[in-house]
């Protein structure tokens, strides 16, 4: 498998969910060697408003969305089926594959689970997963995939704040398909 440059791209919050803590939030995701799909979060904000869970074992653990999380979404361009990857600051992390929008929801088992590297920097905090692709249910993974990537923010005020790129329903939904514009993987010719 080909590796891929990364495209870093802005995360936007959802008008229903303004926030006074974040200043502003990127992602990106490439294909890397070994088949290794890798993800990069950054967070600018003011920390003291940020809830952030506390470290922990890195492990599966399910509701992760109910505190600060980032998510990646993946699927191939022509299928309805897609992968929910969730990425916590505690280090914990959990995979579903789903069969259509919102639909056959299954924890996805995996032999090596995801690498996740946290660490704060001056105006926030940067996240780093890795995860191959061989464990997810996606076909022919050297293929383009589509992807969304989105984060909960939960702040101290105990607002949940959602952010994706972009939001395309009034109420926020990171499973909606037209969310899933990042190209990831193999370019088209």
């Amino acid at each position: 498998m080909n590796r891929t440059q990364p495209q870093t791209v802005a995360l936007a919050c959802h008008p229903s969910s303004p926030s006074s803590a974040v200043r502003g939030l990127t992602a990106s995701a490439r294909i890397g060697g070994a088949g290794k799909l890798a993800v990069r979060f950054v967070l600018d904000a003011d920390m003291s408003q940020v809830v952030m869970p506390r470290l922990r074992p890195a492990a599966r653990a399910d509701e992760l969305w109910r505190h600060t999380c980032f998510e990646v979404f993946v699927a191939l361009p022509d299928s309805d089926a897609y992968c929910e990857l969730n990425f916590s600051p505690s280090t914990e992390w959990a995979m579903y594959g789903f069969v259509g929008y919102r639909r056959g929801m299954t924890p996805i088992e995996v032999r090596r689970p995801p690498r996740e590297a946290v660490r704060p920097t001056p105006r926030g905090l940067v996240l780093e997963a890795v995860t191959y692709l061989a464990e997810l249910p996606v076909p022919q993974p050297d293929l383009a995939l589509r992807a969304g990537a989105a984060a909960v923010i939960e702040e101290t005020n105990g607002q949940l704040t959602y952010w994706a790129l972009t939001h395309p329903s009034a109420l926020p939904d990171f499973h909606h398909r037209l969310s899933f514009v990042l190209q990831v993987g193999k370019q088209p010719a």
